[in-house]
């Protein structure tokens, strides 16, 4: 089971698989059991925002167990609250906001035992 974090800037949490770009994350949903996915809105000019992976998750059932919407951009993280909220299967949690340190503590400690 792996976690994944997709940001096209930021730097990638321990314990997590970076997907600097939509296409990368929608390939490792596809292809891999998914614990946490960590969202960004804005991917910059030539990728598509954050919200194509929301439609692409409930399109094609990618819930991983959570997931967390890290952007800035308040707009963005709306629109994929709601996209991802109304078609959540249960099991899958689903978060408003970023990964709280000390959830990213906990991550961290069990990184060394995978």
């Amino acid at each position: 089971m792996i976690n994944i974090y997709m940001d096209d800037l930021r730097k990638l949490p321990t314990g997590f698989t970076l997907a600097r770009t939509t296409e990368e994350c929608l390939l490792l949903l596809r292809e891999c059991e998914v614990g946490i996915l960590s969202l960004d809105y804005d991917m910059g000019p030539e990728d598509y925002k954050g919200a194509e992976v929301a439609r692409r998750i409930v399109l094609e059932g990618l819930y991983p167990r959570e997931i967390y919407l890290h952007t800035s951009s308040a707009a963005g993280r709306k629109e994929m609250y709601e996209l991802l909220y109304a078609a959540r299967p249960e099991g899958s949690v689903l978060h408003h906001g970023p990964i709280t340190a000390e959830k990213l503590m906990e991550i961290t400690a069990g990184a060394g035992c995978v």
